[in-house]
């Protein structure tokens, strides 16, 4: 008779409710998922719709800054170049040992007037559009497409 009783105790009354409690505790997990893949997919969100979102600001003149250089072409005039190389749009700084500009993200090198020698970018350095106002030289900052031959401007 004892067994009788412990039969009937794990029959159907113990299945009856487990099932209730899988099944709840299976929604609680497939929410929780669901919560955290939400929360995780809000920065790739924005990061996927910033271009599309972000408004630029008019281009306007201002004194050269840290973010270029200062240099002579060939002829001698003075040429403004961004400082942001036009492969991945790494800081490219300016090797006076070597006397060149040379990319620390995958060596891209370039000669001192901005003309591309060597490495992976798609072209020269970009050259930034200058003028002197009142024994000052200025310059339009832009940013401009990595990864493209010709130069496109963004902002």
């Amino acid at each position: 008779m004892r067994e009788e009783t412990i039969r009937m105790s794990s029959g159907p009354e113990r299945q009856s409710i487990q099932p209730n409690r899988r099944s709840f505790l299976t929604g609680l997990l497939g929410a929780g998922s669901a919560a955290v893949g939400a929360l995780l997919a809000v920065p790739l969100v924005r990061f996927t719709l910033h271009p599309v979102l972000a408004s630029t600001t008019e281009k306007s003149w201002s004194d050269v800054g840290s973010a270029v250089y200062v240099t002579k072409d060939a002829r001698g005039e003075l040429v403004v170049l961004s400082a942001v190389c036009t492969h991945l749009g790494c800081s490219v700084p300016w090797v006076e040992k070597e006397k060149k500009f040379i990319c620390p993200c995958h060596l891209g090198i370039f000669a001192p007037d901005g003309k591309l020698l060597d490495g992976p970018p798609p072209r020269d350095m970009d050259r930034l559009d200058t003028k002197v106002e009142d024994g000052v030289l200025k310059t339009q900052y832009q940013f401009f497409r990595q990864l493209t031959r010709n130069k496109e401007e963004l902002a």
